[in-house]
């Protein structure tokens, strides 16, 4: 089981400055309303190209009793905003990297390889499972990662690793699970797409621009992975996004797999998602379209798109899966253990599940586990101010632990277990830095404070 090493804390006395930017209203508004434009004009133009030039997206026929598994009403409303989404919609997305020995009837051609190539099949082991939520009202995003080393019953096949359920009954056993998982949620649709779809995607859309937390070096001949990239913010092609996506060789495992996800999905969304790239979205579809198995329609992907364009960064939203990694001798095999007692509030609070769990709410500073992660490059002891305007709000268990490095102009507040509301609050004790929900953090804290530039020059007035 992996350990994190904390460090102990002194106090020293501190004050807090804020300060704030005035933005005109008119042009502010201006700019709003001319990109509104731009979205709504890029959404019909995308409908009318995209309805007619590209063939449905599934490519597994279910039968009824499968199809049964998914809610099969509408989730779009047309009108004068065209495809638009009309209802909170879950979808789950399975990530897929299947070899020859995967699938029942490999293709012949591969017989004779002295190594495993990656098959544009839908057929085996889930790598990546993320459940989407979409919420027009709301105007939030809502993405929670499952780690694929999850252990759970799986009907008809006993308790095993959640990622195999898609091996035995595809997308609807994998539907079934998951929300068998997660407290009964129900799940719209699904979009399988395997390894060789996510490379064209990143590469249709230009690349990405990640920092790269540490040096990444790993060589698998038999499957003819090989994984070579140098620590630090650069941007990366579509296999070299694979590199850092498919990396798991280090303490965390696969749930550093699922931090590096989620990173490369914020910078993806920053960069990319745009009215610009919606015009785009019939090029995009072609190249990747064979790689993708979905049971939505055209009209349904346009109105997801179209939602993703108009969500700003701080309306979306990554969780995890809360539990623990297996002790060395508890299993035969080592599995992510789900905490079945915090998942129902998670539901309840970001996938408004109503099966009687209360929602999470903030907690109180004594009980929550601070982690602050340095990237600055400064001495430890910039951060006792900070450390003391914590400890006299209250919050008393606070340790310092290892960044990425990567250096942040704002510091980022990081609710890891998904508690914004306690994430809030700290942000208001400190006056400092920007929210976040996501698993970026240290995997063992509640919050986690990554330092940005901002703090070392409110450091300086003090």
């Amino acid at each position: 089981m992996p350990t994190e090493e904390n460090h102990s804390v002194k106090a020293f006395k501190g004050s807090k400055k804020n300060t704030k930017k005035l933005i005109p209203g008119r042009w502010l508004w201006f700019g709003v309303g001319m990109s509104a434009v731009a979205i709504i004009s890029a959404i019909a133009g995308t409908l009318l190209a995209v309805s007619f030039t590209s063939k449905p997206l599934q490519k597994t026929q279910l039968n009824q009793q499968q199809q049964a598994v998914f809610d099969g009403e509408d989730i779009t409303k047309s009108g004068l905003q065209f495809s638009a989404l009309s209802r909170p919609v879950n979808i789950l997305v399975l990530g897929m990297s299947v070899l020859p020995p995967d699938i029942k009837n490999p293709p012949p051609e591969t017989l004779h390889l002295r190594y495993q190539p990656e098959l544009n099949s839908f057929d085996g082991l889930s790598d990546v499972m993320l459940l989407l939520r979409f919420e027009p009202e709301k105007k939030k995003l809502i993405m929670l990662s499952i780690p694929r080393d999850t252990r759970i019953e799986v009907s008809g096949h006993g308790l095993t690793k959640i990622n195999a359920a898609n091996l035995y009954g595809g997308p609807a056993l994998t539907s079934t699970t998951v929300s068998n998982l997660l407290d009964g949620v129900g799940i719209d649709r699904y979009i399988r797409i395997n390894v060789l779809g996510v490379s064209k995607l990143v590469d249709a859309l230009g690349g990405v621009t990640v920092y790269v937390p540490k040096n990444m070096k790993y060589r698998d001949d038999s499957q003819h992975l090989y994984i070579n990239l140098k620590a630090g913010k650069q941007h990366l092609n579509g296999d070299q996004v694979l590199q850092l996506l498919r990396f798991r060789h280090d303490e965390l495992g696969d749930i550093g797999r699922i931090q590096r996800q989620q990173m490369v999905i914020s910078a993806l969304s920053d960069q990319t998602l745009n009215p610009t790239t919606l015009t785009q979205l019939p090029k995009i579809l072609d190249i990747v379209k064979e790689h993708i198995d979905s049971n939505l329609t055209v009209e349904e992907l346009v109105a997801l798109l179209g939602f993703m364009v108009q969500t700003t960064r701080s309306n979306m939203q990554m969780l995890m899966v809360p539990g623990r990694f297996s002790e060395k001798k508890e299993y035969e095999a080592s599995y992510w253990i789900p905490n079945s007692s915090r998942i129902p509030a998670m539901m309840a609070q970001y996938f408004d599940l109503d099966s009687g769990a209360k929602p999470q709410v903030a907690h109180q500073p004594a009980s929550l586990r601070v982690a602050i992660q340095d990237s600055t490059g400064s001495n430890h002891t910039n951060l006792h101010p900070l450390i003391k305007i914590l400890q006299e709000a209250g919050y008393s268990n606070i340790y310092i632990t290892k960044s990425w490095g990567e250096p942040l102009e704002v510091t980022r507040i990081i609710a890891q277990q998904g508690d914004s509301e306690s994430a809030q609050s700290i942000r208001n004790t400190l006056e400092l830095g920007e929210v976040r929900v996501e698993s970026t953090g240290n995997l063992y804290s509640d919050i986690s404070i990554q330092i940005g530039k901002d703090w070392l020059q409110l450091r300086k007035s003090i």
